[in-house]
């Protein structure tokens, strides 16, 4: 996207202009995210968490990187070398601790950036391609951090990737034969594990393509803002540089704050004690959890406790956790609201903090929770919802809802007037 008034790539010197020729790297970095990329001037504080996605990634191939330089992907010694990671490498527990939290980091971050497009409606046209790779990411997420959770070969990490890849058997016909295939046996054992430390190592430069992808898809239509209007002249803009790089600076540096007391202060926090322990077949842990960036998919798995008709309870929770991301898919054809900010949806706005937001909050603690009649019941309530959220409730409030007053510009939502609009300083309506 370049609109009319985006400043041009000049070379201040011989060397930069030798570049610019040659290999045209500082042009591309200049209309990406320097000065000849203008953004919407009024952009939140959460439009800083698509810059924190992309660090957070990048922290966990370098951290990543490093701690495979030490790892050893066999059943015998994987936490026996976990430990030496630990105990005996220069700064290892740094790694691993910045590591293990990284992900947790990763997924909090993303988590919010996911809300806000929900919230804001970022997946309408014309930012559908946007949205539909970003799910793409998501997926590739879940994929990678279960392969790592299995790598220390602690009693979590075993029984977390034999209930997993159990789900697979679920599938009928084919199902028992998968799930032999991706163990390379049939239980978690050395194969297993040989394969998803070579995938898991694979997998974030997979997801990096994908973001580079993301992010050019994100540069054709330009970046959606909190009123939803489209950007109509210069006054609605910005350049990136210096602007958002100063503000992103500081939601770095918040973000680097509250992530460093995790790692030096609470690294075991946000996991589970049971992967301090070797992994043991014979022994299976009271309660089987994934990481807790999964328990609102894994509430849903556990929510379908009795065969409807000719199909297992079993194969209706794998299709509805799987559906449950899936759904997202669709959201630019489901939601047929011509607005698109949550600001100005009076109903949408509603169902989204009273509804939405406490179902997921209800799923993740019934996934992390102990498997009592309570919870299998908060569980499936919150199951029920979510998918009547997206699949019934959001389409016909979509159409049904009235909305409110819209301003005409970004220039009239950010100072109050616009001399441009139709109808004075008065803001338009929707």
């Amino acid at each position: 996207m370049s609109f009319p008034w985006a400043k041009h790539y000049e070379p201040t010197n011989g060397v930069m202009k030798f570049f610019d020729e040659k290999l045209p790297l500082p042009r591309l970095v200049y209309n990406a995210v320097g000065a000849g990329y203008p953004v919407p001037r009024n952009l939140s504080y959460f439009w800083n968490f698509g810059v924190l996605a992309g660090f957070c990634l990048m922290l966990q191939i370098v951290t990543g990187v490093v701690l495979a330089m030490h790892y050893a992907p066999n059943t015998l010694v994987a936490f026996d070398s976990t430990e030496h990671i630990m105990r005996d490498v220069n700064w290892g527990w740094l790694m691993r601790y910045a590591h293990a939290n990284g992900a947790s980091a990763f997924f909090v971050v993303v988590y919010i950036h996911i809300f806000r497009g929900l919230y804001y409606s970022s997946y309408k046209a014309p930012r559908e391609m946007i949205w539909l790779l970003g799910v793409v990411i998501f997926l590739l997420m879940m994929a990678t951090a279960f392969m790592g959770y299995v790598l220390p070969w602690g009693q979590m990490s075993f029984w977390g990737a034999k209930v997993i890849t159990g789900l697979f058997g679920a599938i009928p016909l084919v199902g028992e034969g998968l799930q032999n295939w991706l163990l390379g046996g049939f239980a978690p054992d050395n194969a297993a594990l040989n394969r998803f430390f070579s995938l898991h190592f694979l997998l974030p430069f997979v997801i990096a393509g994908v973001v580079i992808l993301h992010i050019w898809a994100l540069h054709i239509p330009g970046s959606s803002n909190p009123t939803g209007v489209e950007v109509k002249k210069e006054s609605d803009t910005l350049p990136f540089h210096p602007y958002y790089t100063a503000k992103d600076g500081f939601g770095l540096g918040v973000f680097l704050i509250i992530y460093f007391a995790f790692v030096f202060f609470m690294p075991n926090a946000l996991g589970h004690p049971d992967n301090y322990i070797p992994a043991n077949p014979l022994s299976t842990p009271a309660n089987i959890v994934p990481e807790w960036y999964f328990w609102p998919f894994y509430a849903i798995l556990r929510s379908f406790t009795a065969d409807f008709f000719f199909v297992p309870a079993k194969l209706m929770g794998v299709l509805a956790m799987f559906a449950s991301i899936l759904v997202w898919f669709f959201l630019p054809w489901l939601d047929k609201s011509p607005v698109r900010s949550g600001h100005y949806r009076p109903l949408f706005r509603k169902f989204f903090w009273f509804g939405l937001l406490p179902c997921i909050v209800v799923l993740g603690y019934c996934g992390g929770a102990h498997l009592t009649f309570w919870t299998v019941f908060l569980g499936q309530l919150a199951t029920a919802y979510y998918f009547l959220h997206f699949l019934v409730i959001l389409p016909i409030v979509s159409l049904v809802e009235r909305p409110e007053p819209m301003p005409y510009s970004i220039t009239e939502a950010v100072l109050g007037h616009d001399p441009d609009s139709p109808i004075g300083n008065k803001p338009a309506t929707a």
